[in-house]
């Protein structure tokens, strides 16, 4: 690579940088706005909004019946199970890990061959060695080799958030597909959560909550914007820095 192309390369990734700065400026002395709802991650415009199946009402004696099969009656089953509804998420992650291992290794080996005596012919061919080099001891080696290794992982997570998500979708199996975001802007902090994943109508209890551990392929997101997080993260020119340099 040429120094010239070299130069433009990096001058174009400065670009880029300054750009994606400059596009930040629009923010200065504002508060973060908060994100449109619309998208697939949960967040739905009006028009978008999956409506629930509203099934015929019962009318007459039933509908005054405190043991009638509707969702708003006394004994109903208020629990989430169609497009449109909505239940509650309950992250509870407490949780910790530590692993420890090592490992040694070592070996020592010798070997060591002679010909004391072949037909005298070891004999004839120590008189044209030099003084004290025999061929008794025509080979001898060793060898030793050794290894060590240790390495220690520990971790520590506790988190305990509620979010209510949609069903936005139910499968041909029954599986309902939800999806929920939450935002919370606190002066100039926004605080995002976001949850997505598939849960069964069963694991879903009376108070209509289900907890994360029994949603499949669970994504959550926690975290935020703001001026605390701007400052908490290196600048743009930090990062291209790490990634360009070998050292």
């Amino acid at each position: 690579m040429t120094g010239a192309l070299l130069l433009r390369r990096v001058a174009l990734v400065l670009s880029a940088a300054v750009i994606a700065g400059c596009a930040r400026l629009g923010q200065v002395g504002k508060t973060p706005d908060f994100s449109p709802p619309s998208g697939n991650d949960g967040r739905f415009a009006t028009a978008d909004y999956p409506m629930p199946e509203t099934p015929p009402s019962a009318g007459g004696a039933e509908t005054a019946s405190l043991w009638s099969g509707e969702r708003k009656s006394l004994f109903g089953d208020r629990r989430a199970g169609h497009r449109g509804d909505i239940l509650t998420v309950v992250i509870q992650i407490d949780d910790s890990a530590q692993i420890s291992n090592s490992s040694g290794r070592t070996r020592a080996g010798s070997d060591k061959m002679g010909l004391p005596s072949l037909f005298g012919i070891p004999q004839r061919i120590d008189r044209h060695l030099p003084d004290g080099a025999t061929m008794a001891d025509a080979v001898s080696t060793n060898s030793a080799s050794s290894y060590q290794g240790s390495g220690t992982i520990q971790r520590n997570e506790k988190l305990t958030l509620r979010v209510a998500a949609t069903v936005i979708e139910e499968l041909p199996n029954g599986i309902l597909r939800l999806a929920g975001t939450q935002e919370v802007r606190v002066n100039n902090e926004l605080r995002e959560l976001t949850v997505t994943g598939y849960v069964r109508p069963e694991d879903i209890t009376r108070q209509n909550e289900v907890t994360y551990d029994k949603i499949a392929g669970a994504r959550i997101s926690y975290g935020g914007r703001g001026q605390i997080t701007d400052v908490q993260q290196p600048r743009y020119g930090q990062q291209i820095a790490d990634v360009l340099l070998p050292f």
